[in-house]
């Protein structure tokens, strides 16, 4: 479990990081440059680290599903709205956002057992936490005193 919680740490810091550094290559090079830069390097390093570390395993394919190769398609779809997003709205607020879509999506996927995995019951207090979760968003954002506001 230990190992869990640091990796979805790590994961988290590392995508709010590539997140900002995606929404300035964006400003300079546009969404679409952007997506294409993005995704080719990260298949690029996951191809070279695959190779290395499984070797020919790596393409041992048979038992999986027909739509999981398309999976890779939703990369388009994450990068160019968490960078607009970004661009938009600014990192904490953007990928705060992000974060509530992702746990409530999660949340209804966990609970139906959609896409074969297995249903987790539903309580209360699931709900109670995405609510706090998304209270706490709105006071970060309408809570304070900008910078701004006080000249």
């Amino acid at each position: 479990m230990i190992t869990g919680l640091v990796l979805a740490a790590v994961s988290g810091a590392l995508l709010s990081v590539q997140n900002v550094f995606n929404s300035k290559v964006s400003f300079l090079a546009g969404t679409k440059s952007t997506t294409a830069l993005v995704l080719f390097l990260g298949f690029l390093a996951s191809f070279l680290i695959g190779i290395a570390v499984e070797g020919k395993s790596m393409f041992a394919l048979q038992n999986m599903q027909p739509w999981y190769w398309f999976s890779g398609m939703l990369g388009v779809g994450v990068v160019v709205s968490v960078v607009q997003a970004v661009m938009r709205l600014g990192p904490t607020y953007g990928i705060s956002i992000v974060m509530v879509s992702q746990l409530v999506y999660a949340l209804i996927t966990d609970s139906l057992g959609l896409m074969g995995l297995e249903k987790v019951a539903f309580s209360g207090k699931h709900i109670v936490g995405v609510l706090v979760i998304v209270a706490g968003i709105l006071v970060f954002k309408f809570g304070g005193v900008r910078k701004a506001d006080k000249a």
